[in-house]
């Protein structure tokens, strides 16, 4: 068992403290779907206050820190070697249809380099964590990836482009190459918990284009220090603010990468 450093317990208390909002919100959410007008608008309000609150509570204890947030945007601040990138809100969609699949994620880049990560889903108190060199945590449970070797007995999740995202055709060709040979695959609609996920062993391996930093600086880190795999989907060094990637176990990292590569 590992104890987070102090760095670490700012922030999973700040994602923890945004989390027991959100899962305030989420009871309101669950009553709002039979509504004719829906949740949508008090969604976003949930959103903004979650982020709002994660915004105060990592300036408090490090001020001057820049701060990228997907509500807010770049937040420059006076010392320009580290950020937080926060995602006050992943799984939005699943939120709004009162799916309990959602999470605050924060990571901290320092120098360009990500060294530490949080992912809180405040329905499950699953809070997953890593820091560079450390290894990574649910809890206080050490988490590895999966050691599956065989394609065939493999569990894998993705992300679906939705309306107005470009991609579609990619996709299915991917999917295509990659869902006949294995035992599934999953689209959970939460781009943070997905890569949590394959750092706990419960997923095999996780592909996806199209993300933000703010979706998978922090699991991009868990996959590393659980002893996982990660690149872009071209097989190149893993960048968050590229946008694309492929997560897995070191043995079945490249079967996927030539799988997906076959897809054009």
């Amino acid at each position: 068992m590992s104890t987070p450093s102090a760095l670490l317990k700012v922030m999973i208390d700040a994602a923890r403290k945004a989390g027991r909002k959100l899962a305030r919100d989420f009871g309101e959410v669950t009553e709002l779907q039979v509504s004719k007008k829906g949740p949508a608008d008090f969604v976003s309000a949930a959103d903004l206050k979650a982020e709002q609150v994660v915004f105060e509570e990592l300036a408090k204890a490090r001020p001057g820190y820049n701060f990228l947030g997907e509500e807010r945007g770049l937040v420059e601040g006076t010392d320009k070697t580290h950020t937080w990138i926060v995602d006050p809100l992943d799984g939005t969609t699943n939120f709004l249809h009162a799916i309990p699949h959602f999470a605050v994620n924060i990571a901290l880049e320092r120098d360009g380099a990500v060294v530490a990560g949080v992912t809180h889903n405040p329905i499950t108190n699953d809070t997953f964590w890593a820091e560079k060199g450390k290894g990574c945590f649910n809890n206080d449970k050490r988490m590895r990836v999966a050691a599956r070797r065989r394609l065939d007995e493999s569990l894998l999740a993705t992300g679906i482009p939705f309306m107005g995202k470009p991609g579609h055709g990619q996709f299915l060709k991917e999917l295509h190459q990659v869902s006949g040979r294995v035992a599934g695959v999953r689209r959970f609609g939460s781009a943070a918990l997905d890569l949590a996920w394959v750092a706990a062993g419960r997923y095999d391996g996780y592909w996806e284009r199209d993300l933000k930093p703010w979706d998978i600086a922090a699991g991009g880190l868990m996959i590393l220090e659980s002893g996982g795999t990660i690149s872009s989907m071209s097989g190149e060094r893993f960048d968050p603010h590229e946008g694309t990637l492929l997560a897995s176990n070191p043995d079945l990292h490249p079967q996927i990468l030539q799988h997906l590569k076959a897809a054009g």
